[in-house]
């Protein structure tokens, strides 16, 4: 009795451990499934994204491809008409009597004021195949892919989301559910961000050098019409819309006095002078190098920062902080120069533009914001990145 006994408490145990072990494998089975549909789906959402970029692509070109033909066709008649125009007056002058000064004066004046003529636009190919926007959407999807294939992977190795074992999880669950897998985002928020220089809003006073390259010039550029041109400010906007999310940049000041800051795009470009610069208004804000310090700048109020010069300044927004920083980065060590953001004060003290800021700098955020500079001096010089991986990183430990 006690042999069969024994023998009976070794069949139940034995019975325990089979159903433990089927159970655990009936959940790494489920496991297996809802990972091979997650990636399918994964992949499925892939290829949609894959092809919507190369539609796009095509059609960056071929749009590119008008454009330049159609200029490139007007700036050709426009020449001729002016050739035969020219040598028609010089005609006219070559057969004037040698005996006729008057006419000839008028014929000469004719030749002269045709010789004075504005010269042809040079050629803006406006809609230029964008390389950059490209090369972004394409390592976008090159890094959303691969962090859904290593999440996958993670899965089939009997890893959760946290780096824990199978087994680990079941310790810590008492429920038999799994988790679901983790939401992939193929156009995730990045913390490095890469503007290109709005052609359509660029005062005439500033010359563009690429999309990534402005300069404060003399002479006025003859743009064309556009509603969302600047025409009492020598500014300039990013063609990028910020509205979730975190975002860096950084920008080169190689010469002059530059103003870098935030502009909510419902801004109107064709404010008066006082009011439509960064900083003076509460719709954008901004740091200013004036030549010898920093100053901050929102809705009218000023506060200087007494840091040595840097040539390059990093730009921090933080959408879910409702915060703005702005860093001198210099061997890619970053000196926090100055942060826009809502704090409380100490008992008695009072500063008029924290002040400021508390009580309006929040509502930017309701709105969608671009990137924004104002070339304050004649020669002001800037160029947009390009970005220092270390301080990224920085930047994300933070």
């Amino acid at each position: 009795q006690a042999q069969q006994a024994k023998f009976l408490s070794d069949v139940e145990n034995e019975l325990e451990e089979l159903a433990v072990t089927i159970a655990q494998a009936k959940k790494m089975v489920e496991l297996i499934k809802v990972t091979a549909v997650a990636s399918l789906r994964c992949c499925c959402k892939g290829e949609e994204v894959l092809a919507t970029f190369q539609k796009e692509v095509t059609g960056f070109i071929e749009d590119g491809e008008r454009s330049m033909l159609g200029e490139a066709e007007a700036d050709l008649r426009w020449k001729e008409e002016r050739r035969a125009k020219l040598a028609q007056c010089k005609q006219n002058l070559e057969n004037v009597p040698s005996t006729d000064t008057i006419y000839f004066l008028q014929e000469f004046q004719a030749l002269k004021v045709a010789m004075e003529e504005n010269v042809s636009p040079a050629l803006s190919f406006q809609n230029e195949l964008n390389f950059t926007r490209c090369t972004q959407a394409v390592c976008a999807v090159k890094d959303a892919l691969a962090a859904a294939c290593k999440n996958q992977w993670d899965h089939l190795q009997g890893k959760g989301i946290d780096g824990l074992s199978f087994q680990e999880m079941e310790e810590g669950e008492d429920s038999s559910r799994f988790p679901p897998p983790p939401h992939v985002s193929f156009l995730p928020h990045t913390v490095a961000f890469i503007i290109d220089l709005d052609s359509d809003t660029a005062d005439k006073f500033i010359q563009l050098f690429g999309t990534k390259g402005a300069k404060r010039v003399l002479c006025p550029i003859p743009y064309p019409e556009s509603p969302t041109r600047f025409i009492n400010c020598e500014q300039v906007l990013g063609v990028n819309l910020m509205n979730r999310g975190n975002y860096y940049w950084e920008v080169e000041i190689i010469d002059g006095w530059v103003s870098i800051g935030v502009i909510a795009e419902d801004f109107d470009p064709r404010g008066s002078y006082n009011h439509g610069r960064l900083g003076r208004n509460e719709r954008s804000c901004c740091l200013q190098w004036n030549g010898e310090n920093y100053v901050a700048w929102f809705g009218g109020f000023e506060s200087v920062i007494q840091q040595p010069f840097f040539h390059t300044i990093g730009v921090f927004l933080e959408y879910s902080e409702k915060a703005l920083t702005f860093y001198g980065v210099k061997d890619s060590k970053m000196t926090c120069l100055q942060q826009f953001k809502v704090s409380h004060f100490a008992k008695g003290q009072f500063d008029p533009f924290q002040n400021k800021i508390n009580h309006q700098f929040a509502s930017l955020f309701l709105c969608k914001l671009k990137p924004a500079f104002f070339l304050e001096s004649v020669d002001a010089h800037l160029q947009i990145g390009p970005l220092k991986k270390d301080c990224v990183s920085v930047l994300k430990r933070r």
